[in-house]
């Protein structure tokens, strides 16, 4: 072989081992960037289930490897206390004589004693579709039900969550939900609003001038009533028939100014009061129950919206919920001054928030804090 061949042959050879110098760091480098499963932590969230920004470039099938169903198996505490096959929501084809008379054994919102047998029933009937009993119908994605679901805590009074709030499949609200003037820290998706009556008539009054003016309204959006009296039931049938309500404490009121005038069955849902019952004894017996307030106990619209995603959607991510260090911040992100978060007898937010905590740390949901 003469020179300008053997030159040429090496310098061949050269860029060939130096490609493959090249190649193998390429591929350390790229493995070593491919997600592993996270240590658990007792005090952060595991980083795979923070949620991200829809620029992000994570896939719901990459999310989905970490669903809170295996979290809650994964958990000796929690994993004894979830039944997820608990049905969560009522309609019509689940009344029969047994359910009566077990419901008429238990006071609202935990069961129908004392409440009218023709007013359940004839709310019941026009929940005949079975979208009635599925929270998300035919809109639901095949994989990975990624939803967030947002308080009303002054911790996101400038958090900047909007954006990583609208990300995620459905966004669950309550109460006062004011957004104008917050979609910065508190987005603008509503997938559903949950409310008792009571809760949200108060709530446009107390919040009014604050800018809750009306409950949230859109073509896609679903409402879930808490059925705490029989307020909830008399509404609920007058909506989906588009008349007033024709007895009770909101005699005279016409649901379409509230929830717009849709009134397909399928936009509106029911808690069952067997959810309720179940939800309040195995995560928020208070021990209010067994005092003079016992009586007036149940967990907060909150707590109950939260629970009712944790036991539909795969991931759940909280906002706005109390955590450890609320004195830090007023009652409501939508406050125009500082104001004391209050511990009403009704309700035990030490209680919600302990077991807020004890999800987040065992991975079964996301809680912001700050």
């Amino acid at each position: 072989m003469d020179l300008p061949c053997r030159w040429l042959f090496r310098m061949l050879l050269l860029v060939a081992a130096c490609s493959g110098i090249l190649f193998a760091l390429y591929s350390v480098g790229r493995r070593s960037q491919e997600p592993r499963a996270p240590a658990r932590s007792i005090t952060s969230p595991p980083p795979f289930f923070e949620p991200k920004a829809p620029n992000s470039g994570n896939t719901k099938s990459q999310l989905c490897r970490h669903s809170l169903s295996l979290a809650i198996e994964k958990d000796h505490h929690f994993r004894g206390l979830f039944d997820l096959s608990t049905p969560v929501l009522l309609w019509g084809s689940l009344f029969t004589q047994d359910l009566w008379n077990n419901l008429s054994q238990h006071k609202v919102p935990y069961g129908w004693q004392g409440l009218s047998h023709k007013a359940i029933i004839s709310t019941l009937r026009l929940l005949n579709n079975p979208e009635s009993a599925e929270l998300f119908g035919a809109s639901k994605p095949r994989s990975c039900i990624r939803c967030a679901v947002v308080g009303n805590g002054g911790i996101l009074n400038g958090s900047r969550q909007g954006q990583k709030i609208d990300a995620h499949d459905y966004v669950f609200r309550l109460n006062g939900a004011v957004i104008k003037g917050y979609e910065l820290d508190v987005g603008t998706k509503t997938s559903f609003y949950g409310f008792t009556v009571n809760t949200m008539k108060n709530s446009l009054i107390s919040y009014s001038k604050l800018g809750f003016t009306s409950v949230p309204q859109g073509q896609d959006l679903r409402y879930i009533f808490i059925p705490s009296s029989i307020r909830e039931y008399l509404m609920l049938r007058s909506a989906i028939l588009g008349v007033p309500v024709p007895e009770g404490p909101d005699k005279g009121d016409r649901p379409h100014t509230y929830f717009g005038p849709e009134t397909s069955a399928s936009k509106f849902k029911l808690l069952h009061p067997d959810f309720i019952r179940y939800l309040t004894q195995r995560f928020l017996k208070s021990k209010l129950i067994d005092t003079q307030f016992g009586d007036m106990y149940m967990p907060t619209t909150g707590a109950l919206m939260l629970l009712t995603a944790v036991h539909t959607c795969d991931q759940v991510s909280a906002y706005g919920f109390i955590t450890s260090n609320y004195q830090k911040y007023s009652d409501h992100y939508f406050d125009r001054e500082m104001k004391p978060v209050i511990f009403y007898a009704n309700h035990d937010l030490p209680l919600e928030a302990a077991l807020w905590r004890g999800l987040h740390n065992a991975g079964i949901l996301w809680l912001f804090q700050r």
